[in-house]
């Protein structure tokens, strides 16, 4: 019990040591959005990118009921929402993979920057994604 408790104190205290009052957006995290056909799909393409250190975190968001223009006709589709936790450093190799992987000719890959967030998790997000580890 005793060395549980230190465990997790020693947790707490190196994230406590990672945070700062600031980060100035050098670290250049980004959320990527990714559509898959079904959960399977999804938890398959999500370990990978983990894994691979393409990719800190990756929530799957399953029934999403998506509605899109695709060849002309109204689709309707119920899918799995991948929010993948990324840097820009590592963007295109994950794109790269994500393609490689996906089922769709044209997969949804949108990236958006993230601007704010608890300091210690984006540079936990930059550590995980580094290819220097």
């Amino acid at each position: 019990m005793k060395r549980s408790i230190e465990r997790r104190l020693g947790m707490l205290e190196n994230i406590h040591n990672m945070h700062t009052d600031s980060i100035d957006g050098s670290s250049e995290v980004l959320l990527v959005f990714c559509t898959c056909p079904d959960e399977e799909t999804a938890t398959r393409i999500a370990k990978t990118l983990v894994v691979e250190r393409l990719a800190a975190c990756v929530n799957r968001l399953p029934a999403l009921a998506s509605v899109y223009l695709w060849q002309d006709k109204v689709e309707r589709d119920t899918e799995t929402l991948l929010l993948i936790k990324t840097t820009n450093a590592r963007f295109d190799a994950l794109c790269a993979r994500l393609c490689a992987l996906h089922p769709y000719e044209l997969p949804e890959v949108i990236a958006i920057p993230v601007t704010r967030g608890l300091p210690a998790y984006l540079q936990w997000v930059t550590a995980c994604t580094s290819v220097d580890v």
